[in-house]
């Protein structure tokens, strides 16, 4: 049995401890009480995580794979998102006013997450404290990533949308469906193949 110092960091999965100590110094009791308050779930691929129209009151951090968000508009799925190993995930408007999600989450490969609910998770800032300086961080970092996305559509042509894309999150370019991608960038799947194709 592990003693209680002791941090497992896995090769295959990018562990939410690594992650935390980007942000905040936490002991190893104040790892393993945050651990102890996050559930473990996989998903298979293209298994729905949280569908809309349903309150979305988890937060996700993704161990391993890959999900995107989406929402219908016409009958057509519109992906807003893409978030993988070492990254978190929730419908942050649902989450944080306790209204129905306009969007669904799906799984894009098998998927480990861990969670923690709305109502753990103050528990959580009780106990460790300097663990909601994380959580303000993180929702910083999401207002910024949405106003970015907001600016590439109304600044950027489709191409250019397509290169920031290629520049800043190539793992997406490399491991992502094109069809995902082009709903991503607000363009048909053949428009993406034809910027592709004259690069």
């Amino acid at each position: 049995m592990k003693n209680s110092t002791d941090i497992i960091i896995t090769d295959s999965k990018t562990s939410l401890e690594k992650v935390i100590q980007n942000y905040i110094d936490c002991s190893p009791k104040e790892h393993l009480t945050i651990r102890s308050y996050f559930k473990t779930k996989t998903l298979k691929r293209r298994e729905i995580l949280h569908d809309c129209n349903v309150v979305c009151d988890n937060y996700y951090f993704i161990e391993s794979g890959a999900i995107r968000y989406y929402q219908m508009k016409d009958g057509e799925e519109i992906t807003g998102g893409f978030f993988s190993e070492g990254s978190g995930y929730t419908d942050l408007d649902s989450f944080l006013s306790n209204s129905f999600s306009k969007q669904t989450a799906q799984a894009i490969e098998y998927s480990t997450l861990l969670f923690i609910s709305k109502l753990d998770l103050e528990k959580l800032y009780h106990e460790v404290p300097k663990f909601e300086r994380i959580a303000r961080i993180l929702t910083e970092e999401a207002f910024i990533d949405l106003r970015k996305k907001a600016d590439n559509f109304i600044l950027l042509d489709a191409k250019e949308r397509y290169l920031d894309l290629l520049k800043n999150r190539p793992e997406i370019i490399r491991r992502i469906p094109q069809h995902y991608i082009a709903s991503y960038l607000g363009i048909k799947p053949q428009s993406l193949s034809r910027i592709r194709k004259n690069l």
